[in-house]
């Protein structure tokens, strides 16, 4: 179902509450990685430059106590967001009350105000209360009063029930107000979403990281849609236990043997694993390496894929008409156990007739070090988010949004 998207507002003179995930890493009060603040620009502009008042509203990491409050406000974000938008930004210190409602009523059409870290919420005068992570109606419906409709453009929250996205767009819509996507969810929706759904094909999966566990929902979706499903990274290992290899001291899930042999069942040939493995004999970067095929030694555990695995991923992706990709191919934050992620990036980031959509911390880190990022279709700025999505399951934060 298509979603209402903010270029269908009549913004002019509106106050444009709006959901931006500014999550991004602080430290001493100086903001980090700004790409998330990036990936909002083009929604926020697209707000004043057609007269809209634009209110933001971002979570910034995890408040459990009062003190956490001293090192998670969102004023040094606002400042960055100043500077990358060569704008004033106004921000205001609260997330309710009566400071925040004058702020707002006195704004003027292309004005921004960002508000303060709505997980402040979480924690009042000392109680951990979760009225914001618990999606509290009344925090809600208060935010709601606060302006004329709601875009929601953090697709990284979108897999959680807040009062901050899915508490304003219900009261919003309980009053029928507009409750719209943003740029930056409506990509998301159309490229993840149209990726699992409606790929061209051959469509392959690349699937990584450490758990099996963790990636169970999206192979089980992807198994009935897939061409192809690559899978590396730690959780390798655990099928290479269901197939009766050694594993010698590499990660394995035991409890999940059983369900690799499931899937290797079912999937047959449409299931890729590795033929080689980088090993070494402890978790370090300055252990020796060596690379050994489908058997792994005692005494050693594999860290990377191998150059075989790399040769063969390429030969299945070299067709590929749709690719998603999520998790790495080994210990990626570890130079010397990082080539076959890095490798996977690089010849994602060449094939030029493909739909190549990327989502996850590492995979996303691995196209940015490359620098092939803007040669892909899409990397996605929500990694629990985009695991969901591509899992089938149906995102809160998306859901909430008016159907067109």
């Amino acid at each position: 179902m298509a979603k209402t998207v903010v270029s269908d507002l009549d913004l002019k003179g509106k106050k444009v509450l709006m959901r931006v995930d500014f999550n991004v890493p602080i430290k001493d009060g100086v903001v980090g990685d700004t790409s998330r603040i990036v990936g909002a620009i083009p929604t926020i502009k697209y707000v004043i430059e057609h007269g809209g008042k634009a209110v933001l509203f971002s979570h910034l990491g995890r408040i459990k106590t009062e003190d956490d409050k001293k090192e998670l406000s969102l004023r040094p974000v606002a400042a960055k967001l100043s500077e990358l938008i060569d704008k004033p930004v106004t921000f205001v210190p609260e997330t309710e009350g009566a400071k925040l409602e004058e702020a707002i009523n006195n704004m003027n059409d292309g004005d921004i105000v960002v508000v303060e870290n709505t997980r402040f919420e979480d924690v009042v005068n000392g109680e951990n209360v979760k009225r914001e992570s618990g999606n509290d109606p009344k925090l809600g419906q208060y935010w709601a009063s606060l302006g004329d409709c709601f875009v929601n453009d953090a697709f990284g929250t979108a897999h959680r029930e807040h009062a901050s996205n899915v508490g304003i767009a219900r009261a919003m819509e309980a009053e029928n107000k507009p409750v719209a996507a943003g740029f930056l969810m409506e990509k998301e929706i159309k490229f993840i979403g149209g990726a699992v759904n409606n790929p061209k094909r051959p469509f392959v999966a690349i699937l990584g990281g450490a758990k099996v566990s963790d990636k169970i929902g999206v192979i089980d979706n992807l198994l009935d849609k897939a061409d192809h499903i690559i899978i590396g990274g730690g959780m390798t290992y655990t099928f290479y236990a269901a197939k009766g290899f050694t594993i010698g001291n590499s990660l394995v899930e035991k409890d999940k043997i059983d369900t690799a042999k499931e899937i290797l069942a079912k999937g047959g040939d449409k299931i890729v694993l590795p033929v080689d493995s980088v090993v070494a004999p402890e978790f370090n970067n300055d252990a020796p390496t060596q690379v050994v095929g489908e058997n792994i030694p005692d005494g050693q555990m594999a860290l990377d894929i191998g150059p075989k695995s790399i040769e063969l991923f390429e030969n299945v992706l070299r067709d590929a008409k749709t690719v998603v990709w999520n998790g790495p191919m080994g210990v990626f934050e570890m130079s010397n156990f990082a080539k076959g992620t890095l490798a996977i990036g690089k010849f994602l980031g060449d094939l030029t007739d493909a739909t190549t959509v990327v989502g996850g911390g590492d995979s996303t880190a691995a196209c940015n070090e490359l620098g092939v990022a803007d040669k892909l279709s899409h990397v996605s700025t929500g990694g629990g988010a985009s695991l969901e999505y591509m899992e089938g399951k149906t995102l809160p934060g998306i859901a909430a949004i008016t159907d067109k």
